[in-house]
């Protein structure tokens, strides 16, 4: 067997390390917008819903309780508009990135198999098809892959890095195009709730799937929308037969969300409040950093939803990356997304508003 370092790209973020101590040298301190981390309080109805089930000591199970299942199904129904959900459309996973990262071989895909993601992407579709030893491709049209041996189709909207949202009738044609082909959908939706400039669409509105979820899973994620990225509280919607095999799977792997923070994730989806209330905190973030980098000389390309802006100064991102580091500001380099990105900078909005301010100032200097 070779060694995980010939199986797996190097980890990106080690690279940043240099530049994140010269950020953090500036004699106001570091202004870190490279990781889309959550920054806010988790909100205290959900905190008060994780301590009140804190008193379980015995199991979980990986499906879930009867509560959770239906607060995904009607989450779904209400927030996503899919119809006909029952519980057997809905799984709970131990955070979205841990599906991503094991779905391929969960479902089987290994040597001869292929993956699809797109070619600026989250770098976990590529790493997820290689611990399946099946072949990673990326895109720039799905519809123009070639479909032999596809075993499954990442799509990404609204999108990590650039923000880009896939319109419902691209959604539709790509949906269509992996049903004539026997290919299965997983649609990351983790950002949906999050759209600036578009209304964000899942592939489970009936728009886009039709009357039937057949060969589509989306993946939806409660880190952004409601603080929740310690909790690892995820889950997944869909294809009854592909999640029922999933389910199978991961009883026997053990791959259960603790109790106390399914209870969590109940209260969470059934308050919008606090949604509306995050959602203002990233709109007034966004505006203010959006403004700053445009008079500093920057490009923001799509960046209409999700947690980013996508930037540019036409010049290789490391260069960015080194400009914006000596004045004590840390953001992504866009190849850590791909090739495609080696010109441009992911500037997250998951700083408090004080840093926030700080590096609008700096960007002015």
């Amino acid at each position: 067997m070779p060694p995980v370092s010939d199986r797996l790209p190097a980890f990106p973020w080690d690279r940043l390390a240099p530049h994140k101590a010269t950020a953090a040298g500036h004699p106001d301190g570091i202004v870190d917008l490279s990781v889309g981390t959550p920054v806010d309080p988790v909100p205290p109805l959900i905190r008060r819903a994780l301590t009140e089930a804190a008193d379980t000591p015995g199991y979980p199970t990986v499906w879930g309780t009867r509560a959770l299942r239906d607060a995904l199904t009607g989450w779904c129904e209400r927030r996503l508009g899919a119809r006909g959900m029952t519980d057997r459309n809905v799984l709970p996973v131990v955070g979205s990135k841990e599906f991503v990262a094991w779905v391929p071989t969960q479902l089987g895909l290994g040597p001869g198999d292929r993956v699809a993601f797109p070619r600026l992407a989250y770098p976990t579709y590529e790493v997820g098809a290689r611990l399946a030893r099946a072949e990673p491709v990326a895109y720039d049209d799905p519809l123009r892959l070639d479909p032999e041996g596809l075993g499954l189709l990442w799509l990404n909207s609204p999108s990590n890095p650039t923000g880009e949202v896939l319109p419902p009738e691209k959604l539709r044609a790509v949906v269509a195009w992996a049903r004539q082909h026997g290919i299965l959908v997983l649609s990351d939706e983790c950002y949906l709730e999050l759209g600036w400039e578009a209304d964000p669409v899942s592939v489970l509105h009936p728009d886009v799937c039709g009357d039937s979820h057949e060969g589509v899973v989306a993946v939806h994620s409660l880190s952004k929308r409601s603080n929740l990225a310690g909790y690892r509280a995820a889950f997944v919607a869909g294809d009854a037969t592909v999640l029922g095999e999933l389910l199978e799977i991961r009883k026997h792997g053990g791959m259960m969300t603790p109790e106390p923070v399914q209870a969590a994730t109940v209260a969470a989806l059934g308050d919008d409040t606090h949604v509306a209330e995050q959602r203002e905190r990233y709109r007034a973030r966004r505006t203010a950093l959006r403004g700053a980098l445009e008079a500093a000389g920057f490009r923001i390309e799509h960046s209409e939803a999700s947690l980013y802006l996508w930037a540019t100064r036409d010049e290789p991102c490391w260069d960015t990356v080194s400009h914006l580091a000596e004045r004590g500001v840390l953001v992504a380099p866009g190849d850590f997304y791909g090739p495609a990105g080696a010109r441009h900078v992911r500037v997250a909005l998951t700083a408090t508003d004080e840093r926030v301010t700080a590096a609008v100032h700096r960007l002015k200097g």
